[in-house]
């Protein structure tokens, strides 16, 4: 039996690892070895960084609705759970660009929480 050469699997190899590494800096870029372990570390911090980056984006909408609502009187899980008694469901994406883009609507809504309140306090 003749011996396998991997000359053209391991050209291919070569050649899909020093295509995702273009653009990298120095021998990263260049020399297969160095880019090999730089396009495994970026591949592995990109597959993190995309569960990450949700985590990230709820945040920052809890922030924006929390500074919002807090404006006008209301803590956020008030704010909230006032939403959820008066069967209002929007999501957190939602709200936080109704409170960045159009802060009467979401006064709006803030007073139908405190309404409700009021009303429940009776």
């Amino acid at each position: 039996m003749p011996r396998a050469k991997s000359s053209i699997v391991k050209r291919k190899r070569h050649k899909r690892v020093l295509e995702m590494a273009k653009g990298y800096r120095g021998s990263r870029g260049n020399l297969y070895r160095v880019a090999n372990e730089t396009v495994l570390r970026a591949l592995a911090f990109a597959y993190r960084d995309r569960r990450r980056r949700k985590r990230d984006f709820r945040r920052l909408w809890i922030l924006r609705i929390s500074a919002a609502s807090r404006a006008q009187g209301l803590k956020y899980s008030e704010f909230i759970d006032g939403l959820q008694k008066r069967h209002i469901s929007l999501n957190r994406k939602v709200l936080s660009q109704i409170a960045v883009f159009d802060p009467d609507a979401f006064e709006a809504l803030t007073s139908l929480v405190l309404q409700k309140e009021s009303d429940d306090g009776r």
